[in-house]
């Protein structure tokens, strides 16, 4: 218990003793989008004869989504607390969705389905490098269908490298905890993953 206070009160001291910086920033890239899988199959309003037990029960037909690719942008402000940590608020425009892969015809191919969210995120510093989680909160702003929640909720993590003191790129991967569309068996919740580039201004004059 000693050890574990010890190693807080160092904390604590370090975050008191550093001289805290803020840097507001933007950052863009592509987005690479699906929803989750559930059970791999769907009906489709057909029924077959079950032979040896004189009854009937629906076709089911397999399904896949898969990627679908569009972009995301927005801007932050970055809060170094200490040399190895930050906190960095963020509001962001992402265009998801996902392509569904099916023998059933006349159906869409494609969901499009765009948010404007919030990211809390904390950020980790090893030299150049840096690791990042953080929950977010998304509203949705577009679609062509009609998903079961107007928002979703869900966690980012990923990392990045500072190429120059302004240039990075990063990659993320956020998953939602929502599902987003029911017309297919199962719960079919958001994965992204984001691949870009983060600009960040020099605030001194």
């Amino acid at each position: 218990m000693k050890k574990i206070h010890f190693l807080a009160f160092l904390f604590f001291s370090s975050l008191s003793f550093a001289q805290v910086t803020f840097k507001l920033g933007l950052r863009a890239g592509a987005n690479f989008t699906h929803f989750t899988q559930g059970k791999g199959t769907v009906q489709n309003g057909e029924i077959e004869f079950n032979e040896g037990t004189d009854s009937y029960s629906p076709v089911e037909i397999p399904y896949k989504f898969t990627n679908r690719t569009d972009f995301y942008i927005g801007f932050f402000g970055n809060i170094r607390l200490a040399k190895f940590y930050a906190l960095q608020p963020e509001f962001n425009y992402s265009r998801q969705g996902s392509k569904v892969e099916t023998p059933i015809k006349h159906t869409r191919n494609e969901y499009k389905i765009s948010y404007f969210g919030t990211q809390l995120i904390n950020k980790f510093y090893f030299k150049n490098f840096n690791v990042l989680v953080g929950p977010t909160v998304d509203i949705v702003v577009e679609k062509d269908f009609n998903p079961s929640y107007d928002f979703d909720i869900g966690i980012t993590a990923g990392g990045g490298y500072d190429i120059t003191q302004n240039l990075g790129v990063e990659a993320r991967v956020k998953h939602g905890f929502l599902h987003t569309i029911n017309n297919y068996q199962g719960k079919h919740a958001n994965v992204v993953f984001q691949a870009g580039l983060y600009y960040t201004f020099n605030m001194k004059k």
